[in-house]
């Protein structure tokens, strides 16, 4: 009988890189029995549209997990949790992980507000001191449930590997591997920001791959990992990208949205909406090219973001009046992402042809920072960064201004790089949507060493590679 790996796939974004790209059938070739543990009410689905000799779904019991974080010592249990994402080193850039604990502080009320006091204090330990950070990360392991011994007797398995290190509900997957069952544990990053937002791990975890050597100096510096256990392996998620596997052909692309061929194409991407609202970019966007305001005759096309269909009032809202505006303006259309289901919502490997195409067909792609500015510049497509401050914040939340969000350590870097251009006020944004429109192949060769930086390989084997190095960990 075959040995088995365990793969938790808690995301959308972890589907696609599991499933979407060579990671998987990699394992599969080498002789193992794959166990992929996802949402409960999907494992049907997935295993119809995935499903092949030697791999199998299982339900990843978030239900269970949430209502173990909620009903066993919460209050321990949520304070460990925000002292392991808060207490990175000093050693590397922390913008990120201080705009976090800033929204917990706006947040927090009665108790909380108090203890936090006594939180930044141990914080301010663990920013120097290895040991501080490393008794968080101990005494973390005491909340290790049996969520899962009956999938441990049933497959038992050489390997468990997860789409983060204990950073999500996986950390109890990967406590009860280690603890309950002397299970090797690996763990693989799937975010571009995830080695500067996330900080130490909430589980053991033996072995890790990063995207590259930036993301592994991270880990090291600033979550005091062993460099010998860290793998640059790419990212296999891009690897459709490389290959223009999903590229769909220019004029169906148009064809799908009513787009006008005679019209230079301009992109937007929402994001960031969690500490900012994204309307005051989309707006000013959308009157530069529906009232003919720039060199080029131009339409928008703007991509929702996912949060946008949670059931939250303010990003409900933010929705329906980016709806309401291409409505009443010309020239202006809106992608919705596509739900996968499940508690894993918008954010799914369901429309990879939508979101590469648009990246491929777009003369100038607009966003906020976000990890599609390494997406695009895959694409070879020139990128802007719109960050015009909103007049008012999100009501009643935590909100940042985007205007100052360029020390976060993936903005700076992409500031750095030169591979885009940053735009903070409607002025600067219509001079850079002109000055890129004119000259699209002018920051190309940035674009590529900034995306060789940041993902090291561009060869489209990243899934191979990755596969390979889990292969060898479960022998």
């Amino acid at each position: 009988m075959s040995a088995t790996i365990f793969i938790s796939a808690d995301h959308g974004l972890a589907l696609v890189y599991f499933l979407q790209s060579d990671v998987v059938p990699t394992l599969l070739e080498h002789g193992y029995q794959v166990v992929v543990l996802t949402d409960d009410a999907l494992t049907q689905r997935l295993s119809q549209r995935f499903g092949r000799p030697g791999l199998v779904f299982e339900g990843l019991r978030l239900d269970q997990a949430r209502r173990y974080f909620h009903g066993h010592h919460y209050r321990a249990q949520w304070w460990l949790d925000f002292l392991r994402r808060a207490g990175a080193s000093k050693r590397i850039p922390l913008g990120a992980v201080e705009s976090y604990i800033q929204q917990v502080a706006f947040e927090a009320r009665g108790r909380r507000k108090a203890m936090l006091q006594l939180a930044r204090a141990y914080i301010a330990l663990m920013r120097r001191w290895r040991w501080a950070r490393q008794a968080v990360v101990r005494a973390q392991w005491r909340y290790t449930p049996r969520l899962y011994a009956d999938l441990f007797a049933k497959y038992r398995p050489a390997l468990v590997v997860a789409s983060t290190p204990g950073w999500r509900l996986d950390r109890y997957l990967l406590r009860e591997a280690h603890f309950r069952h002397q299970v090797p544990t690996a763990a693989v990053i799937i975010g571009w920001d995830n080695t500067s937002s996330y900080s130490l791990p909430g589980a053991p975890v033996q072995a890790l791959n990063v995207w590259s050597a930036i993301q592994r100096r991270e880990a090291v510096d600033g979550s005091d990992w062993d460099p010998a256990r860290i793998h640059i392996g790419g990212i296999p998620s891009y690897d459709g990208y490389y290959l223009r596997r999903w590229v769909l052909p220019r004029q169906d692309y148009f064809q799908r949205h009513g787009l006008d061929p005679r019209r230079k194409l301009i992109a937007y991407a929402a994001s960031f909406v969690t500490f900012a609202p994204n309307y005051p970019n989309i707006e000013a966007l959308a009157r530069l090219v529906a009232e003919d305001r720039l060199d080029y005759p131009a339409q928008l096309l703007i991509r929702l973001h996912p949060n946008h269909f949670l059931e939250v009032p303010h990003f409900a809202a933010e929705r329906e009046r980016v709806l309401e505006l291409a409505r009443r303006l010309p020239h202006v259309h809106v992608v919705k992402p596509v739900p996968l289901g499940g508690s894993l919502g918008y954010y799914s490997g369901e429309d990879m042809d939508e979101k590469s195409s648009m990246m491929a067909h777009a003369d100038v792609f607009t966003t906020v920072y976000s990890t599609m500015v390494v997406e695009t510049a895959i694409h070879d497509t020139p990128v802007v960064s719109v960050c015009l401050d909103a007049p008012e914040p999100w009501p009643g939340k935590f909100t940042l201004k985007l205007s100052e969000i360029g020390h976060w350590p993936t903005h700076s870097r992409f500031l750095q790089s030169g591979a885009g251009e940053v735009a903070l006020d409607a002025q600067q944004l219509r001079d850079a949507l002109n000055r890129t429109l004119a000259h699209p192949e002018a920051k190309a060769a940035a674009r590529r060493a900034f995306v060789e930086r940041e993902t090291t390989y561009t060869d489209g084997r990243a899934g191979e590679r990755v596969g390979r190095w889990l292969a060898h960990l479960a022998a």
